[in-house]
């Protein structure tokens, strides 16, 4: 008989969710993935001033605050008719490297070496399931914990050099960056980006690469569809079509190429979401985030994002995938691989893009904004591609979508019958032991879900209450 196994929460994720998976003769044959807490974002920033989009988005995630900041100001900016200078731009993809650099080195240590070694003896390493865990507490990868947790703390302060504080800085804004530049702010930030450097590339990538050669298996593991899509990242001109992490998709069936991306096939399934069916299959700028719950065959808060009907994964891999710089395969290894090299890409770009600020020039377009207009905000938070969409009307925003990356990743089943992307790579699976499934962890931490960015109101008492307010309000 089929064996059903329930975590709930999982753990070592950012936000709330629930993966039940079945597994039938020591394999995954069925997963569902469940964002268990509602996100209400998009309706409480309706009929807001535009400028207070940044900073409310931020607050959507503590991880990947300056992503949400970078998607809403790049919508605004085209909504509003805002040109951003040079200066502007650079400190930009700077702070948002900074936040690449501390997610990723926190993803892989805190959250997911975990998962394949032994702690010290004591709490809160233990108690501890006891499974294939092959590293023991006394390897040099437990040593580094420590000088990983040094480097996600200084990586954080080199955000704040320019930004004030990290995370969720007020720097970003339509038309610039509110910081000005020093010689000495340069200098602080080229030290603390140094030391990222070495670390990175002397710690960092072999613990990865060491954790690839003990763990082989897992280059064959958590593949899914194999389907990678990107909206690229980092800007490196003022034409926003330059970035160092180019735009594009690959389909599982030709890996070798790397196709267009046409933003109008971007659609929101819910079917299996509690919300309205009104909205099943619209583009974000035209849909809506109206709760509908209870809601028969509906399993999650997130929607589906699809691209031309297609369940797509998105994240590092993705976009190393997309960009040419990482072919190797699409599994649990090649994610935390592919994340590893990117941070080395990321920090050494931000070492010439510092050579490129000039100190005393304007970071801000201080010209006339548009009253109304709209635009479309696409970027990348450290797990994937993120896209904030906006109206304005009278200076009032009148619509707001956004589809963050994990709601691409762990999106729930649409009406065609097609699992989320984390599904998908979770069916499959061998698992030793249906009642301690490590390895149904490690496929899901390879993806680095944030449930934060995808859903957020709970209510203690596990009762749901959906009450309407009028004029497709919702509150929950």
């Amino acid at each position: 008989m089929p064996n059903i196994t329930i975590m709930d929460p999982v753990t070592r994720i950012e936000g709330h969710m629930k993966v039940d998976v079945t597994i039938d003769y020591n394999q995954v044959v069925d997963a569902k993935c469940t964002g268990t807490l509602f996100r209400g974002f998009e309706t409480l920033l309706k009929g807001r001033d535009p400028w207070d989009a940044p900073v409310i988005t931020q607050r959507i995630c503590g991880v990947c605050p300056i992503s949400h900041s970078m998607a809403s100001v790049i919508a605004l900016d085209k909504a509003l008719g805002k040109q951003t200078p040079d200066n502007a731009r650079i400190l930009r993809n700077l702070t948002l490297g900074a936040n690449f650099i501390q997610s990723h080195i926190l993803h892989f240590y805190l959250l997911s070496a975990v998962d394949y070694m032994q702690g010290p003896e004591t709490a809160p390493w233990v108690p501890a399931w006891d499974v294939d865990i092959r590293i023991p507490n006394t390897d040099p990868l437990l040593g580094n914990f420590v000088k990983a947790v040094e480097a996600r703390r200084r990586a954080h302060e080199m955000g704040a050099v320019f930004s004030g504080r990290m995370p969720a800085p007020g720097t970003f804004i339509p038309g610039g960056y509110t910081s000005n530049i020093s010689s000495d702010m340069i200098t602080k930030f080229r030290n603390h980006l140094n030391w990222l450097i070495d670390f990175i590339s002397y710690v960092y990538i072999p613990d990865v690469e060491a954790l690839g050669t003990v763990y082989p298996e897992y280059y064959n593991i958590g593949k899914g569809y194999g389907n990678l899509l990107a909206y690229g990242v980092f800007d490196l001109d003022n034409t926003g079509e330059t970035k160092l992490l180019k735009r594009g998709y690959v389909r599982g069936t030709k890996p070798s190429n790397t196709y267009y991306l046409d933003l109008a096939k971007i659609s929101e399934k819910v079917a299996f979401s509690w919300y309205d069916d009104a909205d099943n299959g619209k583009h974000p700028y035209f849909g809506d985030t109206r709760p509908v719950y209870p809601k028969d065959s509906a399993y999650s808060w997130l929607k589906a994002p699809r691209y031309n009907n297609v369940p797509f994964e998105v994240g590092p891999l993705a976009r190393m995938y997309v960009n040419g710089d990482y072919k190797r395969g699409v599994s649990v290894m090649d994610r935390h691989k592919a994340r590893a090299l990117e941070t080395l890409k990321v920090a050494e770009a931000m070492n010439l893009w510092l050579n490129q600020l000039t100190v005393g020039a304007v970071t801000y377009d201080n010209t006339t904004m548009n009253a109304s207009g709209g635009g479309v905000g696409l970027t990348e938070a450290p797990r994937g591609a993120l896209g904030h969409w906006v109206k304005i009307v009278n200076s009032k925003i009148s619509h707001y979508q956004i589809i963050t990356p994990t709601c691409w990743n762990a999106s729930p089943m649409d009406e065609n019958g097609n699992n989320g992307p984390m599904e998908k790579a979770l069916i499959g699976t061998p698992v030793q032991d249906p009642s301690r499934p490590i390895e149904v962890l490690r496929v899901i931490h390879s993806f680095d879900p944030c449930l934060s960015c995808a859903v957020h109101i709970m209510q203690p008492d596990k009762k749901p209450v959906v009450i309407h307010t009028g004029a497709g309000q919702a509150q929950c």
